[in-house]
C-alpha cells in the first residue's frame, strides 16, 4: 500500500542506497553498498565546474568482506564522484576497519577508526545498514545450508526457516520486544515461545 497522496511539491534531491549480500566461493561473505546523491537542478561547483541535473554529486561504493563470525577481513572503498577533489583520499582509510567484528558497539568502534577527518560522512553512513545486512545475509545462508543437509521440510506456510534464523540471531534474549512482530503479547511469540507469551489469553500458572 503506498503512502497517502502528498501535497503539491517539487522534487529536489534523490539519495539512492543499494546494499547486497553475497556468499563467496571461498566461504567468506561480501557486503556491497552503493550510494548516489543527485539533484533535479544543475549547480556550479568549484572543483568540478558544473554538476548537471541528475549527475551524481556523490557516487560511492563500499565493500566489507566478513567471515562467519562477522569479523571484517577485507575492505574496498571507492568514491567515484564527490563534490571536492580531496574527498576520494578518505576512501583508503576504511581499510582500518579490518579486524573489527560486527556486533554490539560496532559503529562506535568504527567511528574511532574512520570518524571525523579520517573518513567520509557518506561512506560512514553506510556502515549501520551494512551491519544489518550482514545478519540478514549470514544467518539465512547458514540456515539454508543446514536445512538442505538435513533434508528438512520447507513446505510453504512452515515457520521452520524463520524460527531457526531468529535462533541464530540470539533468540528471545536478543529479539523479544525489539519490534511489534516480536512483542511478548503477539502471535509470533505465542506460537514460537509460548512460555514467554504474556498476551491476554496467556496460560496463568
Amino acid at each position: 500500500m503506498p503512502l497517502t497522496p502528498p501535497s503539491p511539491r517539487e522534487a529536489i534531491h534523490r539519495r539512492s542506497i543499494e546494499i547486497n549480500g553475497y556468499h563467496r566461493a571461498d566461504g567468506l561473505y561480501d557486503l556491497e553498498a552503493h550510494l548516489t546523491d543527485t539533484k533535479t537542478f544543475g549547480q556550479t561547483n568549484y572543483d568540478r565546474g558544473y554538476i548537471a541535473a541528475g549527475e551524481p554529486i556523490h557516487d560511492m561504493w563500499l565493500r566489507l568482506t566478513i567471515d562467519e563470525t562477522m569479523q571484517i577481513v577485507d575492505v574496498d572503498a571507492v568514491s567515484d564522484k564527490t563534490p571536492y577533489t580531496m574527498c576520494p583520499t578518505a576512501a583508503p582509510n576504511f581499510s582500518r576497519l579490518i579486524g573489527l567484528r560486527i556486533k554490539v558497539g560496532f559503529l562506535r568502534d568504527a567511528n574511532l577508526l574512520v570518524g571525523g577527518t579520517a573518513g567520509c560522512t557518506h561512506l560512514r553512513e553506510l556502515l549501520q545498514q551494512m551491519a544489518t545486512t550482514a545478519f540478514q545475509t549470514i544467518n539465512p545462508a547458514k540456515v539454508r545450508q543446514e536445512m538442505r543437509q538435513e533434508g528438512a521440510d520447507e513446505t510453504p506456510g512452515s515457520d521452520k526457516v524463520d524460527a531457526r534464523i531468529t535462533e541464530k540471531m540470539g533468540g528471545p534474549p536478543k529479539i523479544l520486544n525489539s519490534c511489534l512482530a516480536y512483542s511478548d503479547t503477539g502471535p509470533v511469540v505465542k506460537r514460537r515461545w509460548p512460555e514467554l507469551y504474556k498476551g491476554p489469553d496467556a496460560a496463568r500458572g
